[in-house]
């Protein structure tokens, strides 16, 4: 069985354009894909979480999802993390349990692009689709990021190489990559700046004074790119975590969308984070339409209280103030700071996860769910904000996150 338009839940390009081929109930082959797709979807079945685990025993799913509940019921500051390798659906539930429970939620953009959310929110942010982009960009520029190696079909599907309707090539197109070392990206641009590190938001402030005609020890490249910047007809900034997560983080990304702001007073300009995981821009997207806030949300006041730092998982765990945890399609324990994830072993944690991770090694129960965009249905947004319908290509036995969550929800208020 062969399918196609199939969107692709690794990234935030969302590339929907891929085709699989199902035999016996598995896949087995797939066009269209970039290596990290391919792996996915060929190797989905590998490293499973097989059966649910209380205390590393297998049990039956009820019993998990029962001792889940009671956890959960027990714990007077529980926090919820993750939701951004999951659908717009489960989202929501984890969303309506947290506001159930009084807990603290937050999600994996806290941790990554949390500083363009924080930036956003002070200075706007003129945005566009990679559609406007592949059909009229002509100066593409990457600062920050690497999407030669952690968006691999970006420059082909939306950037630099593809058909669009007014730049139909490379050629028709300018591209630029400022980055602290020569990465895979910007041996493809037709320049490369190298920017000193830490020094993101000097830069891109003095590119502000410069444009609005004060005198600045900006260097010639830089007074080139500007140039470029400003005589283009349509421009496109993207941005990654070289420029949220150096030295200044927020006021770096609100510097890059104001001197986006201030180039349109001469043509064209919008500026995109480039987001890692596929459903990121989703968790954020549907916490804020819910509790009017994109992260770091508690709700021990009986409404939604915003605290970036204070309701934050890493600092909530580091200041060891959550008493369990609920984890969902994140490892956190594989990537946060030691006095973070340490705390997770010490308190009644909970694990849904299509895979074993090193989180649900620890984890006091362990749920296996069904992998979204592969084994189950659901929504995702694009990094450009643009929401799309995730495919279920193979039939599995294992609930989806939202129904693991519905039947959360179901145990704890009864």
């Amino acid at each position: 069985m062969i399918k196609e338009n199939v969107v692709c839940p690794f990234c935030g390009c969302l590339c929907d354009d891929i085709v699989i081929t199902v035999e016996d109930g598995h896949i087995t082959k797939t066009k269209n894909t970039c290596a990290i797709s391919k792996s996915k979807f060929v190797n989905h079945e590998k490293n499973a979480l097989k059966s649910s685990m209380v205390d590393n025993k297998e049990v039956p799913l009820e019993k998990a999802l029962d001792e889940a509940s009671e956890i959960l019921k027990n714990a007077d500051f529980p926090l919820i993390y993750g939701l951004s390798s999951t659908e717009c659906e489960a989202q929501r539930h984890a969303i309506h349990l947290a506001e159930i429970l009084g807990a603290t939620i937050d999600q994996t953009a806290s941790v990554c692009h949390g500083p363009t959310i924080l930036g956003t929110m002070d200075a706007g942010c003129v945005k566009c689709s990679l559609g406007e982009v592949k059909n009229r960009a002509d100066l593409i520029v990457y600062w920050g990021c690497n999407p030669a190696e952690a968006h691999m079909r970006h420059f082909r599907r939306y950037s630099v190489y593809p058909e669009g309707l007014f730049r139909k090539d490379k050629k028709s197109r300018k591209t630029v990559v400022v980055d602290v070392r020569k990465t895979p990206s910007a041996r493809i641009a037709d320049e490369f700046i190298m920017i000193e590190p830490g020094t993101d938001f000097e830069i891109l402030s003095m590119m502000r004074a410069h444009l609005k005609g004060r005198s600045t020890p900006l260097s010639d490249e830089y007074i080139s790119l500007l140039e470029m910047m400003k005589d283009c007809e349509f421009g496109i900034l993207f941005f990654g975590l070289g420029l949220t997560m150096s030295r200044g983080k927020h006021v770096n990304v609100d510097a890059a969308i104001r001197l986006v702001r201030d180039l349109n007073e001469y043509t064209k300009f919008s500026i995109t984070p480039m987001r890692g995981h596929y459903n990121v821009t989703g968790a954020g997207s549907t916490m804020a339409w819910i509790t009017g806030y994109p992260f770091a949300v508690n709700f021990s006041q009986g409404y939604p209280v915003h605290g970036p730092g204070e309701f934050s998982a890493v600092d909530v765990l580091a200041r060891k103030e959550c008493d369990a945890a609920l984890i969902i399609a994140s490892d956190p324990v594989a990537n946060f700071p030691a006095d973070s994830w340490k705390h997770l072993a010490d308190i009644p944690t909970i694990v849904m996860d299509p895979k074993i991770s090193l989180t649900s090694k620890l984890a006091k129960v362990s749920i296996p769910v069904a992998t979204a965009g592969i084994e189950a249905e659901g929504t995702a947004y694009r990094m450009d904000g643009v929401p799309l319908r995730l495919k279920k290509v193979i039939d599995t036995t294992r609930l989806s996150d939202a129904q693991i969550l519905s039947a959360l929800i179901q145990r704890v208020i009864a």
